[in-house]
């Protein structure tokens, strides 16, 4: 898909996206739980649909009315989980299976399945667990014994959140040791709270050790909190010149990306310099603002190479089309300032934050963006709901 996006000023008020970090984990605990629950303010997104999916595949019955799932575990299990592009259901659904132990096969598309999985593969093979990866799936066999174990924190904290999340099935407690160095430790947080929403405990015994009280999970009646890593787009609009009032967001929320609103300040005043190591997320719209603004430095930037695309590459490219100069290296960008109307159309890289923080930079200039439905994988209305600001927008 193509949009067309006309140069214009944003303004009005807009509520946030629901948050996809909080839903995940949400709809697996309900799905693993004892009873009936519910997932309420969830997005019709790709990634979301996924996680449906796949707990459907682990037996949950799962009805989705408006914006609320309704849960009930118990159903049949099947072997085939389909994950699409979200690295959040495969990387929290390996461990689940392997709890739940027989054989499993998890699907997805070749950019997802050339995303990192050594955490788990090691650990497999220490305790002669089957753990096979190729272009098309990854098959795991067995059952893993989660009573104490060890990951690195280096490349995603998913692979902590997933073993977090597989660990009361046991029935029994469970220690996971952190190998640092220990990046995005709020979405850990966020895993932690939403265990206890769902009766299990999950604590800090010291910054690298994590206890799961044994026990079973409980259902219970949740609901999403608003997602900081979308709405970062919306207050972006701001630091471009709109006037957008973004609601629905929890100030003291858990997500590590709330800090938007204080890089989108320090771009204004100067050159900044920005540390995103627990915000990965948010560094698509900070290039993009940067360009814009007075540019910056982002440190911490090295797991951008294992996103849905090559973040920083990707960036690079498309501002290059502004006549904006953008230097990658292994955990450090630089960018520069001076934006130009691009001439030619961007380019979306199958990735829905690229898309959506060169839409956001084109309300400065005016221009074209080929592959835009990367956005149906977290935010399908975005381009809707940038509509309803007063940026004018046509498909086609």
């Amino acid at each position: 898909m193509t949009v067309s996006i006309k140069k214009g000023k944003a303004g009005g008020e807009i509520k946030a996206p629901p948050s996809k970090s909080f839903a995940h984990r949400q709809i697996i605990c309900a799905a693993l739980s004892g009873g009936k629950s519910s997932v309420g303010n969830i997005c019709d997104s790709d990634d979301i649909s996924a996680t449906v999916d796949c707990a459907r595949s682990l037996g949950a019955e799962i009805t989705v009315e408006h914006d609320t799932a309704y849960i009930k575990p118990g159903g049949v299990v099947k072997n085939e989980l389909f994950c699409r592009q979200s690295g959040s259901t495969i990387r929290f659904f390996i461990p689940v299976c392997l709890a739940v132990g027989g054989e499993f096969m998890l699907h997805g598309d070749k950019r997802l399945l050339q995303r990192p999985f050594e955490a788990y593969k090691d650990l497999c093979a220490s305790q002669g667990v089957i753990f096979e990866q190729t272009e098309e799936y990854i098959r795991v066999k067995g059952k893993l014994d989660l009573s104490d174990v060890t990951v690195s924190g280096a490349v995603s904290s998913q692979f902590i959140t997933g073993l977090m999340l597989a660990a009361p099935l046991s029935g029994k407690d469970s220690v996971i040791h952190i190998k640092p160095p220990f990046v995005s430790r709020p979405y850990v947080d966020i895993t932690a709270a939403v265990m206890a929403d769902f009766g299990v405990t999950a604590v800090f015994e010291d910054e690298y050790t994590l206890k799961i009280k044994g026990g079973s999970y409980k259902p219970a009646d949740v609901i999403a909190e608003g997602d900081w890593s979308n709405g970062a787009f919306l207050y972006a609009l701001n630091a471009l010149g709109g006037d957008v009032t973004v609601k629905g967001l929890n100030e003291n929320s858990r997500q590590g990306d709330r800090v938007i609103s204080k890089q989108l300040e320090a771009l204004k005043n100067g050159c900044a310099e920005i540390d995103i190591t627990d915000c990965p997320d948010n560094a698509p719209i900070l290039t993009a603002v940067a360009a814009a603004n007075n540019g910056c430095t982002l440190y911490g930037t090295s797991r951008l190479k294992i996103k849905e695309s090559d973040r920083g590459a990707a960036m690079a490219e498309e501002l290059s089309k502004f006549g904006v100069k953008v230097e990658v290296y292994d955990d450090k960008i630089t960018v520069s300032h001076g934006l130009k109307k691009p001439k030619e159309k961007l380019f979306g890289h199958n990735d829905h934050r690229i898309v959506m923080s060169c839409a956001c930079l084109l309300t400065l200039t005016g221009g074209q963006i080929d592959g835009a439905e990367a956005v149906n994988k977290s935010y399908p209305g975005f381009f809707e709901d940038i509509s309803s600001l007063g940026i004018k927008i046509t498909q086609g």
